[in-house]
C-alpha cells in the first residue's frame, strides 16, 4: 500500500510517499527558514502563505521522486494536529482534495505520534512498549507508547519547550536561527564547565517526570554572571556549551526517573532536539538503556513519518471524513503517572 504523506504543521512544507509503512520512496521537505530568520522565529501568517504557494509543487516532486502517478497512490495521510492552525489547514485541505479526486481514503494523524513513529522507518525499529522522548520547539514530553496509536503522557514541560529555550537563548545572544542547530555546533568548541546553571527541582511525587526551562532560560539570559565558574573572558561557545549541557541534564534527569519507575529500558527519541549531538551521546552512553534515534533527516518535521504512521491507520480501516478539521492542540492523549 502506497501512502502519500503531507506535513504542514509549522514552517516546513513536506510530502512523502511511503510503501507499507516502512519503505520510503520519496521524502521532500521545503524549508521556510530563510523567510523567518530575520524575525528569529516562525511568523504564522508567512508560514501559511508559503504553504499555500508551495504545496502543489512539493507534492508533485514527492510523486516524481517516487516514480509514481496520483493513480498509484492508495491513500493519503496528513498532519491534523497539533500545530499552527493556518498551516495545518493548508495541508489538510490539500489532502482532502487529492483523496477526493483520486477516490481514495484519507486520514488525519497526530504530529506527536508521527515523530515517535519516525524511528520505525529504520532497521532499528523498536518493539512496543517503550518510553518516548519527544523534544522540539513546540513539544517536550516523556511518554509510554504501547502501540502506533496509543500514547500515555507521563511527563511534560510546565513552561517552555526544550527547543523553544534553545531558540530564545540563541536569539538573545545573536547566535543565529534556528537556535538548536546553532548552539549545538557552537558548543563543540566551548567549555561546558564555564558556567554552572541551575536545574529546577520543583516537582516531586507524581510530578517527578515533569521539567521546566523558564528558569534556566532566565539564568542564561539575565543572570549570566551569577553562575560563572571560570573567571576568564566570556565567549559565546562557553555559554552555548554550558547551557546545552544543563538543558540536556534537565531532560535526562526526568527521563531516567521514568526508566527506573516503569522498568522500560528502550527509549525512542523524536523531534528536532533529538538531533542534538550532546543528547544523543549522553543517552546512548547510559548503561542498561537502549536508545533509538531517527536519522537526522527524520528528526525535524517531515512527511515520511506521517505517511508511515498513516499506513497503519488506513490498513486497520480507519478513515477521516471530508468534513475533518485541523486542531492547533492535541486531542485525547491520556496523562497518567507510573
Amino acid at each position: 500500500m502506497r501512502i502519500l504523506g503531507i506535513e504542514t504543521s509549522c514552517d516546513e512544507t513536506a510530502a512523502a510517499v511511503v510503501e507499507d509503512g516502512k519503505a520510503i520512496l520519496s521524502n521532500v521537505v521545503a524549508t521556510q527558514t530563510p523567510f523567518h530568520t530575520e524575525f528569529q522565529g516562525v511568523v504564522p501568517e508567512i508560514a501559511s502563505r508559503k504553504h499555500t504557494e508551495w504545496i502543489y509543487a512539493v507534492v508533485k516532486e514527492a510523486l516524481d521522486r517516487a516514480d509514481v502517478k496520483p493513480a498509484d497512490i492508495d491513500g493519503v495521510a496528513v498532519t491534523g494536529e497539533p500545530g499552527m492552525l493556518g498551516s495545518l489547514l493548508v495541508g489538510v485541505n490539500f489532502a482532502k482534495a487529492f483523496a477526493y479526486t483520486q477516490d481514495i481514503p484519507f486520514v488525519t494523524v497526530n504530529h506527536i505520534l508521527g515523530h515517535l513513529y519516525a524511528s520505525r522507518l529504520t532497521e532499528a525499529a523498536p518493539d512496543y512498549p517503550f518510553l518516548g522522548l519527544l523534544v522540539s520547539g513546540g513539544h517536550s514530553i516523556i511518554c509510554r507508547a504501547d502501540s502506533f496509536s496509543s500514547l500515555t503522557v507521563i511527563g511534560t514541560t510546565i513552561d517552555d519547550a526544550a527547543g523553544e529555550a534553545f531558540d530564545k537563548v540563541a536569539r538573545y545572544y545573536g547566535l543565529g536561527y534556528p537556535g538548536g542547530a546553532v548552539i549545538d555546533k557552537l558548543a563543540q568548541t566551548g567549555d561546558a564547565s564555564a558556567f554552572r546553571f541551575p536545574m529546577p527541582n520543583l516537582y516531586k511525587g507524581e510530578h517527578r517526570y515533569d521539567f521546566s526551562y523558564s528558569g534556566l532560560k532566565t539564568a542564561v539570559i539575565n543572570q549570566l554572571e551569577q553562575f560563572r565558574v571560570k573567571h576568564e573572558a566570556v565567549i559565546p561557545a562557553d555559554i552555548a556549551a554550558s547551557f546545552q549541557k544543563t538543558a540536556v541534564d534537565v531532560l535526562l534527569r526526568s527521563l531516567f526517573r521514568a526508566i527506573e519507575d516503569t522498568g522500560l529500558t528502550t527509549v525512542v527519541a523524536g523531534g528536532g532536539v533529538a538531533a542534538n549531538s550532546h543528547l544523543r551521546a549522553r543517552l546512548a552512553a547510559h548503561p542498561g538503556v537502549r536508545a533509538v534515534f531517527p536519522p537526522l533527516s527524520l528528526c525535524g518535521d517531515n512527511a515520511a513519518m506521517i505517511a508511515g504512521l498513516g499506513y497503519h491507520y488506513l490498513a486497520r480501516g480507519d478513515r477521516s471524513p471530508l468534513t475533518a478539521v485541523a486542531s492547533s492542540r492535541t486531542q485525547g492523549f491520556k496523562r497518567k503517572y507510573p
